[in-house]
């Protein structure tokens, strides 16, 4: 830090008292100038928590920190989803949350209920973000959130690996999947693998279907009383745990973060894996001469599904140290050139209105569906305990993928937190 230039009296007089007067008024200064000091230097300073990775947020940070010169964006990097959550809320607790940070479906509900997020509504640029985007992090008409894209999850797939045991288009029902995944095990290769740090892609989309059967309502009428987890959840689940019964998907999983499946899918050690459009720049650049496409997810009733919902958005700390370069960074992550950065890093189907994106090919099928919104993530739709629930469902899905307990008793347990929180 630098220090006011004040002036050295020892040098101009030599009486000893004056001496100490001076060192006194030195010490005064210093004291009363420290706080607008400190400010001063870290009014350049952003902190930041991400939960995309450095390798994602590198090239952006720098761009923004060469179009404003002088100012440094002090990163700090959490993988999603419980792990994210949980450091978030415990920087929050103590006072020491970062400047700009990650609002999602898990957390929305306590950022802004707790008045930990600023209201950003009145930001110049608020008009860019797209209507679903700013729906889904608004309360009581106010915007809390920037989110600039919106993503679908499917079965990314090793096309080499699936034209091998003879499949050159995608399975259409649940029994064609899991014909897929024995033929591919019989190869050797491990036929899928999802992590187990959220809700996964495949199980997401098995409820999103089951979502629809109730006109969209099934969060609701569960939070309402209506019906209930064990009604609704208790057949997909059971579908879904299909995979690890068959061999199909390795239980290791329960232990995996995402970034540890997908490097095992970029090494060609595994042919598909259930993920978000998100990751595809990611591995396009770590593997880039792997043939991928992502495929819908298919069920018992016969029917395509993907998992997805608008991205996570960029929050303000209501309580941020620099607000003014926390809104300064913002503006610039959701400005076009900041979009087109983090859709080159990504190949996200970012909605921002001033970019339209090229998306890659294996998004074809996808995109359309993202965005007429024929998509599901249970977090997002929740009415509210977001936080609390995922974590719940997280800690009740490893224990069923360790064959620990059924899918009825994870049904079961979260019918049982949801009345110990409402």
């Amino acid at each position: 830090m630098t220090l006011p230039n004040i002036p050295n009296r020892a040098r101009r007089r030599r009486m000893t008292r004056v001496v100490a007067i001076a060192a006194t008024v030195a010490a005064a200064a210093a004291v009363l100038t420290g706080c607008s000091t400190s400010s001063a230097a870290d009014s350049k300073t952003v902190t930041f928590l991400s939960w995309d990775p450095q390798q994602t947020m590198q090239p952006i940070i720098k761009q923004f920190e060469k179009d404003n010169p002088g100012y440094t964006v002090k990163a700090s990097y959490t993988p999603p989803v419980t792990q994210y959550v949980q450091k978030l809320q415990t920087q929050l607790s103590s006072n020491t949350a970062p400047d700009v940070f990650i609002i999602t479906a898990e957390n929305k509900h306590q950022l802004m209920d707790d008045g930990f997020v600023k209201d950003l509504s009145g930001e110049s640029w608020i008009s860019n973000i797209s209507t679903a985007a700013k729906d889904t992090y608004s309360k009581d008409g106010k915007v809390y959130g920037a989110a600039t894209a919106s993503w679908g999850g499917g079965i990314l797939v090793n096309k080499d690996l699936l034209a091998k045991v003879g499949y050159t288009s995608a399975p259409k029902t649940w029994d064609e999947f899991l014909d897929l995944g024995e033929k591919l095990k019989s190869t050797g290769v491990t036929p899928f693998m999802e992590a187990a740090d959220g809700i996964p892609v495949s199980l997401s989309a098995l409820l999103g279907v089951e979502n629809a059967s109730a006109d969209g309502k099934m969060d609701q009428n569960i939070w309402d009383g209506k019906t209930s987890f064990a009604k609704t959840w208790t057949k997909p689940v059971r579908t879904w745990n299909e995979l690890f019964e068959k061999g199909i998907e390795p239980r290791t999983v329960a232990g995996l973060t995402g970034d540890q499946v997908t490097q095992q899918f970029e090494q060609g050690k595994v042919a598909m894996i259930g993920t978000g459009s998100w990751a595809l720049g990611g591995i396009k650049a770590a593997a880039p001469n792997l043939k991928l496409d992502y495929l819908p997810v298919p069920n018992t009733a016969g029917k395509l599904y993907w998992c997805g919902a608008v991205s996570p958005g960029y929050a303000i700390n209501a309580k941020a140290k620099n607000p003014t370069g926390a809104e300064k960074f913002v503006e610039f992550l959701q400005s076009k050139e900041g979009v087109e950065l983090y859709q080159k890093e990504t190949a996200s189907i970012t909605t921002t209105k001033d970019f339209s994106p090229t998306l890659d090919s294996s998004l074809d099928t996808m995109a359309p569906a993202v965005r007429d919104g024929d998509i599901y993530l249970p977090a997002v739709n929740w009415p509210s305990k977001a936080d609390v629930m995922t974590t719940e469902s997280v800690s009740l899905l490893q224990q069923t993928i360790a064959g620990k307990i059924t899918p009825k008793q994870f049904a079961d347990g979260m019918d049982t937190k949801l009345q110990s929180v409402k």
